[in-house]
């Protein structure tokens, strides 16, 4: 979370002010899942999931953690809409998307760091 924090910081300071809200969101998302992918490869070892059942079960619990904090975070900030807006896919929210990615990060982390 620390990293995401920090990238969303970064991303509302230098991207937001280029590109907007929305479009700095969708690009966020990217290198969010990105970032989060790093952070697998680097951590897996650590982590000693093996199963299958184990590293989803990772990526679940991040998934969840991720839900309560970017919610609870949003509501806090800017709101219901803000929140909708970056969950629903017809408004341009890839937030989904990232989610999905960080739920089989784990199992994508273990296979190329065996």
């Amino acid at each position: 979370m620390l990293v995401e924090t920090i990238h969303g910081i970064l991303r509302g300071l230098l991207l937001v002010p280029l590109t907007g809200q929305t479009h700095a969101n969708q690009i966020g998302v990217g290198v969010g899942s990105l970032l989060i992918l790093v952070i697998s490869i680097l951590t897996i070892k650590w982590i000693k999931a093996v199963r299958i059942s184990e590293l989803l079960t990772v990526g679940m619990i991040w998934v969840l953690l991720t839900l309560a904090f970017e919610v609870g975070l949003g509501y806090a900030v800017g709101g219901r809409d803000r929140v909708s807006m970056d969950y629903d896919l017809r408004q341009g929210g890839l937030m989904p998307l990232g989610l999905l990615i960080m739920l089989f990060s784990p199992l994508v982390a273990r296979r190329i760091r065996n």
